[in-house]
This record gives structure tokens, C-alpha cells and sequence, in this order.
């Protein structure tokens, strides 16, 4: 909201991602995820309707509600502020085959390049590194991980669009 940033201190993205397990998933596994100081990407698959809970059943958007205003309310109380954290309701696409999967995964992760904020795709706060460095994670990357075959390839994928990305920055 107001072009503010969201995270402010690095304890912010921690308290986000505890959020984001706590309330999420329940609902959904996470595929990728990056948190940048003013805005974040998800994504996720909503599971089937007989692994969730009895209570979202009906209703799969409160637990990203339950997520958005619980990290607000912390965040307002911390920093002494009021009102909303966030302007407008998220922005959902859904995805409808592996290789746009597969892009989406890596323009995520690739994220705090394209915007500055880091010029490494072992970024801090990205589930980059859940797929590279195969420490635990809530990260469901087995699915992921298929798609590209294996980790050289995934790195490889990630690289390659990287390129791309420098390229089309340096056309700017």
C-alpha cells in the first residue's frame, strides 16, 4: 500500500515464511517462492479437495486472507502504523502446463535479479537454494524438480533464462 515496503527488517521475512507454513500449508504446496522488500511471489498448487481440511473446503481463500492480515496486524503493531499493508488483493494465474510451470518457476526465482535487489539466485529469502543445496524444506520440490529432469539441469534452466534476463536489462 502507498508504494511502502513490506518487510522491513530481516526478522519480518522470517515471521512471513513461519506465517506462510502455519496458514498455507494446510491448503497448498509451495513450488517457489521469493519475498523482495516490497512484494512477494508464490507459487502454489492448491491441493485436492480430500487433503484439505474440513474447514477451507468451502473456502480455500481464508487461509491467504488469515496469512495477509495476521502478518499486518504484527507488522502495524511493531512498527507503529495503521491501516492496510496491502493495496489490493493478490493476483492469482493459474497455471495450465509444465513448461509454463517450469518458466514461472524460474522468472520467481529469478525475481530479485530482475528488480535489483540482489544479483544472486542463491538469494536469502527465495526457495531457490531448497532445490540447489537439498537441505529440508517445506518446498514441494520433488514435482518441480522432474520437470527438469535433475539439479544440473534445473541450475542450467535457471542460467540460461538469467541471460536472457541481463539482456533484455541491458536493451533498457
Amino acid at each position: 500500500n502507498n508504494k511502502e515496503d513490506i518487510f522491513i527488517e530481516d526478522k519480518n521475512y522470517i515471521y512471513f515464511l513461519t506465517l506462510v507454513k502455519k496458514y498455507l500449508l494446510p491448503i497448498a504446496e509451495i513450488y517457489a517462492y521469493s519475498l523482495l522488500k516490497n512484494h512477494f511471489h508464490f507459487v502454489v498448487r492448491i491441493k485436492d479437495i480430500e487433503f484439505i481440511e474440513d474447514r477451507y473446503k468451502e473456502r480455500c481463500h481464508l487461509p491467504f486472507s488469515n496469512l495477509f492480515n495476521t502478518y499486518t496486524k504484527a507488522i502495524n503493531k511493531t512498527y507503529n502504523r495503521t491501516g492496510s499493508l496491502f493495496q489490493e488483493h493478490f493476483q492469482r494465474k493459474r497455471i495450465e502446463n509444465d513448461e509454463y510451470l517450469m518458466q514461472v518457476v524460474a522468472y520467481v526465482h529469478l525475481n530479485q535479479i530482475k528488480h535489483g535487489f540482489s544479483d544472486d539466485l542463491n538469494y536469502r529469502y527465495s526457495s531457490y537454494k531448497a532445490y540447489t543445496l537439498g537441505i529440508p524444506t517445506n518446498i514441494s520440490c520433488d514435482y518441480v524438480m522432474s520437470l527438469f529432469d535433475n539439479k544440473d539441469n534445473f541450475i542450467y534452466w535457471h542460467n540460461i533464462n538469467r541471460l536472457d534476463l541481463e539482456d533484455k536489462i541491458d536493451d533498457i
